[in-house]
């Protein structure tokens, strides 16, 4: 018997059920993949301004720099500003934080919300 054909019922291997041309629409795949890049691109901008954002916040208020959780947050912000550092020279204290370091997190925010939005139209 040389029949190749599958078992009546049965599908091929390389083609799902229901799916005339044995795959899925490659058009629909691709779009789903952008989208989800779109979301993790800005959801990546988002992180960075929270945590130069809570930085602001915690010098603001007065935190106990020695604390763990204070150091870790301010060595993260100081990573991802470390660009921006000392733009501003201001001889108060919470005007030049927030400066150098909101700066940098309006930035992130519109690069990574503009290529989301970018990749989103595409």
């Amino acid at each position: 018997m040389s029949n190749t054909d599958p078992i009546p019922g049965q599908h091929a291997y390389d083609q799902p059920p229901g799916h005339p041309q044995g795959y899925p629409h490659r058009r629909e795949r691709n779009q789903a993949t952008t989208r989800r890049t779109a979301l993790t691109i800005s959801t990546i901008a988002d992180i960075a301004a929270g945590f130069l954002g809570l930085w602001i916040l915690l010098h603001l208020l007065g935190a106990n720099e020695a604390n763990v959780f204070v150091e870790f947050v301010h060595g993260t912000a100081d990573w991802l500003a470390w660009w921006s550092q000392d733009i501003f020279t201001m001889d108060t204290d919470g005007i030049r934080v927030l400066l150098n370091y909101g700066l940098p997190a309006l930035i992130y925010l519109a690069i990574g919300h503009g290529i989301a939005a970018r990749l989103s139209r595409a």
